[in-house]
């Protein structure tokens, strides 16, 4: 298969902050930004038996109704694949009978592509992990937890840490490939942070073994980051985040290490609280997060995308926990599926009608 044109970095970068700028301070009404790379005409971008959805962004409506009646709803939008972020519910139990979830998803033609586990269970508990994972019949398993969490505060944010992380991981990852899964880190935004020169996400995928260790870009925080995230101070003192990083390029040079993706999105405004560095969630396609550019440079038959919406605080007050939230987050799901597998190819003749 031939490698799809590539966006170059200021287009990646420049249009989208454009539409940024254009969409910052202002309502989000429903539809109001372009859900870029529908329509134009070409092949099918993304496989739709490679879509998936991060039941985090179900999380109420799960707790509320249980895994079997979000399956049936999710098989019914079009899913093959979820991401797990515990295995706990009504119809599970705690601790889960995870017997009975592996059911529900056989009963609904549903398969687990993984799960986020916090990094200290994979020091502390391996093998129960890994034995959860087996049960479930995963392809991957992960963690969405920061690389230094395995240490005391006073240690993290520096470079010995990540160096010291990335041993763990080569570890943990031998021992999922040992029992036919893969190993995967899932970033939020610390990890791109510039220490004495050094980007702590470049130590963490240059000390991990690649057949070990592999990646999922969370493209929002990612994006978002590359973007301007605001100086922090750490115990090593202050620091500028993400100077000179490119998502795309990241991903594009390398892509055999980023199986997976959370394709999440934002708009950067003032309205709601709390913001994310001035950002708020909404559904894949309709902010500013340029997921189409990013995908257009990959085979994209070679990875996974996943859905996923932090939380529905924006537009407006976030509703009460319950049914509105429940309702809203099986619209996110839906409403992601359909924009996931609506976008088409970039063909060469298209390379520059986006100026």
């Amino acid at each position: 298969m031939a490698r799809k044109p590539r966006l170059d970095r200021g287009r990646f970068l420049g249009a989208a902050a454009g539409a940024a700028a254009g969409a910052a301070f202002t309502p989000l009404a429903p539809g109001a930004l372009a859900r870029g790379g529908r329509n134009r005409g070409g092949d099918r971008l993304l496989p739709t038996s490679r879509l998936a959805v991060q039941l985090f962004t179900l999380r109420n409506r799960i707790a509320t109704l249980g895994f079997e009646q979000v399956f049936r709803e999710l098989a019914a939008i079009g899913y093959k694949w979820v991401e797990f972020a515990g295995y706990s519910a009504p119809d599970t139990g705690s601790p889960p009978d995870l017997g009975r979830l592996r059911g529900f998803l056989r009963r609904h033609r549903l398969k687990g592509i993984g799960s986020h586990i916090g990094v200290t269970q994979f020091r502390d508990n391996l093998t129960q992990v890994l034995d959860d994972a087996e049960a479930l019949g995963l392809r991957y398993i992960g963690t969405a937890s920061e690389p230094d969490q395995l240490f005391p505060a006073a240690e993290r944010q520096t470079v010995d840490a990540y160096r010291r992380a990335a041993e763990a991981y080569n570890a943990f990852g031998a021992a999922a490939k040992a029992r036919g899964m893969r190993f995967y880190h899932h970033n939020h935004s610390s990890e791109f942070a510039v220490v004495n020169g050094t980007r702590l996400y470049d130590v963490l995928m240059e000390e991990t073994d690649p057949r070990l260790v592999f990646f999922q870009l969370d493209i929002f925080w990612a994006y978002v980051g590359a973007t301007g995230a605001p100086a922090v101070t750490t115990p090593t003192g202050s620091k500028s985040w993400f100077p000179n990083f490119d998502p795309a390029e990241l991903v594009w040079s390398q892509p055999e290490r980023f199986p997976l993706f959370h394709a999440k999105d934002g708009v950067r405004t003032d309205l709601g609280a709390p913001t994310t560095f001035g950002w708020q969630f909404v559904d894949p396609g309709d902010g500013n997060v340029p997921l189409w550019e990013l995908f257009n440079g990959l085979e994209t038959d070679e990875h996974y995308y996943i859905v996923e919406r932090d939380n529905h605080n924006f537009p407006g007050p976030a509703p009460p926990a319950g049914e509105p939230r429940n309702n809203a987050q099986l619209e996110t799901a839906r409403r992601g599926f359909e924009y996931l597998a609506g976008l088409r190819q970039q063909g060469e003749a298209d390379d520059d009608h986006d100026d």
